[in-house]
């Protein structure tokens, strides 16, 4: 009998109308003959509710304490869709992170996947019960409550995807597959039949919201068939693949952005080996991710060192670099929030003289000032001003023809 793992957003699940539509799509799955697997996300933004309520109690919530708090989201969905099923006479069980046997490292908010052992799914199953998930979250081996950072459903079920060896992960989302922008900024924004896995992964990396970095990884890693597709209407969305179809490569294939972004700059370094990772171990031990970075041509032995991370760390991260400088001898840590990442990406890129040249005369046309500049074999991404990023991709898009459909 085919497997399916299909994962349902928070949109798509956020009343009880949606709940009833999802279920309603479940129990027909299930009807064509196939097992299925459904992870489900916090309903609406219940994360969000909850993350705001712990910062309204606590100015530093803990971090475990906060992941207990923030993975009752995902727990209070999955009962009440196997309510619903079960209502509509399909059989279904609910199952926690740690009931589905998702097994992670301990860092709280971001924890990675160390091991999947589905017992309980593969039960479930074997008694004809649609397994429905709570994604976002796992368990350490010392039974601590983790969660994966935002998006990490998508994670939860591409990981149970390719641990129980499934046909295909559905992805379901509230638009209609991946688009070549988002579609709130760029209303002509058009939908990607196929995407290549080191496209999507790229995008998702530089700010698009439609899969979680991790969950590419990992689709990739293991060849999972991933779907992304509305769970609005029956079309098909977008495929993610190994390789593209041939008429698919030859063109720069989204622009995406990301306003969650901040920027620290690190003054007076000593340029002597060793310097660069007595600044980026501590952060990396911390838990934070940095993105973007740029390092001055040294002058009589000193350089200044820029990099980005996420809005949300600035405060964790300032701290841990103010340390680092004492130590290593920099004269002064200077940050600032206000800044966005805007990104174009596609595989076609790759050996295309004159992309780079376009981007920033689009860019100087469209009076956008670029802060900081980073570069891949199939991306490129400048740091704008926060307020200048959705007049970027939008000139971006329409520069690149990204309307015109191949």
């Amino acid at each position: 009998m085919t497997l399916v793992v299909q994962k349902y957003g928070g949109t798509s699940v956020g009343t009880a109308a949606r709940i009833r539509r999802v279920s309603r799509r479940i129990a027909d799955t299930a009807a064509s003959g196939c097992q299925v697997v459904a992870v489900v996300s916090a309903m609406g933004h219940t994360t969000d509710r909850l993350i705001e309520l712990a910062h309204r109690v606590s100015d530093e919530p803990p971090g475990r304490e906060l992941d207990m708090l923030v993975a009752n989201g995902e727990t209070i969905t999955a009962p009440l869709v196997a309510m619903c099923l079960q209502g509509m006479g399909v059989p279904a069980i609910s199952l926690t992170g740690q009931q589905a046997g998702i097994r992670t490292g301990p860092q709280h908010s971001k924890a990675r996947i160390r091991e999947i052992d589905p017992v309980r799914i593969r039960q479930a199953l074997d008694r004809g019960q649609v397994a429905v998930v709570a994604g976002f979250q796992g368990v350490t081996e010392e039974l601590e409550i983790t969660t994966l950072g935002r998006g990490g459903s998508d994670t939860t079920a591409v990981a149970l995807a390719a641990a129980l060896d499934a046909a295909e992960c559905e992805i379901y989302t509230d638009v209609d597959g991946i688009l070549t922008a988002d579609p709130r900024v760029v209303p002509e924004a058009r939908l990607l039949r196929f995407i290549a896995y080191e496209e999507i992964l790229e995008l998702a990396a530089v700010g698009a919201k439609v899969m979680h970095p991790r969950a590419v990884e990992i689709g990739e890693l293991y060849g999972v068939r991933i779907h992304v597709r509305s769970s609005f209407h029956q079309r098909p969305g977008t495929m993610i693949v190994a390789e593209l179809p041939m008429e698919e490569r030859n063109r720069v294939r989204g622009v995406a952005h990301e306003s969650n972004v901040a920027k620290i700059t690190v003054m007076g370094v000593p340029d002597r080996p060793g310097v660069a990772a007595a600044i980026f171990e501590p952060l990396a031990e911390a838990g934070i991710s940095v993105d973007v970075i740029v390092q001055n041509v040294s002058t009589d032995g000193i350089t200044d060192l820029t990099f980005t991370c996420a809005d949300s760390d600035l405060r964790h991260a300032s701290k841990v670099i103010e340390k680092v400088a004492r130590e290593i001898g920099a004269r002064e840590v200077v940050h600032a929030g206000g800044v966005a990442k805007v990104s174009i990406v596609g595989t076609g890129m790759l050996g295309t003289p004159g992309i780079a040249a376009r981007m920033f005369r689009t860019l100087a046309a469209a009076k956008v000032n670029i802060e900081m500049i980073s570069t891949a074999e199939i991306r490129i991404t400048c740091l704008v001003a926060r307020k200048d990023a959705e007049k970027a991709v939008r000139a971006l898009h329409s520069a690149f023809q990204l309307d015109q459909v191949a």
